[in-house]
């Protein structure tokens, strides 16, 4: 019984390695020579994953410095702006160094849509103050909203 139960362990055995050999195309016969390129194998694959991660690493890193900032754009309409802000990034506490901005050059928020989940998205119409009675252009705008973002920016690194 005791002998039945050695053969079935050595045939599983058996068939394990050659399942190994053939999984690390192995051309070993002996058991010992048949885990040691298994070994061989294992280390290789490590350094491509470590080497796979150093390249997603350094694309990102490169996708960062050619856009670090979000993109600003601002349109004049009749009674006040359109202004767009986006980046492919999340941007925690950038809409506060938005509104500050706004607050600053005396724009009320008259409508806005904003998006803070995997992206950064804000579109606001901003309406000058007509109590203050002074007018700002639209590169004014933009000028404080980029103003804000490099701030923001600075604050975060």
């Amino acid at each position: 019984m005791v002998s039945r139960e050695n053969k079935k362990a050595g045939a599983v055995l058996h068939e394990k390695l050659q399942l190994l050999r053939s999984i690390t195309n192995s051309h070993a016969q002996s058991k010992t020579s048949i885990i040691i390129d298994a070994s061989k194998y294992i280390e290789d694959l490590k350094q491509k994953v470590e080497k796979l991660n150093q390249d997603v690493e350094a694309l990102a890193q490169t996708c960062n410095d050619q856009n670090p900032l979000p993109m600003v754009a601002v349109e004049t309409l009749e009674k006040g702006y359109l202004i767009n802000v986006y980046s492919d990034k999340s941007c925690p506490g950038l809409l506060v160094s938005i509104l500050e901005s706004f607050e600053e050059l005396s724009l009320n928020v008259l409508e806005a849509r904003v998006s803070c989940t995997d992206s950064f998205r804000l579109e606001a119409v901003g309406g000058e103050n007509e109590e203050d009675g002074e007018s700002v252009d639209a590169q004014v705008v933009r000028q404080a909203v980029v103003r804000a973002i490099k701030s923001w920016s600075e604050s975060i690194n």
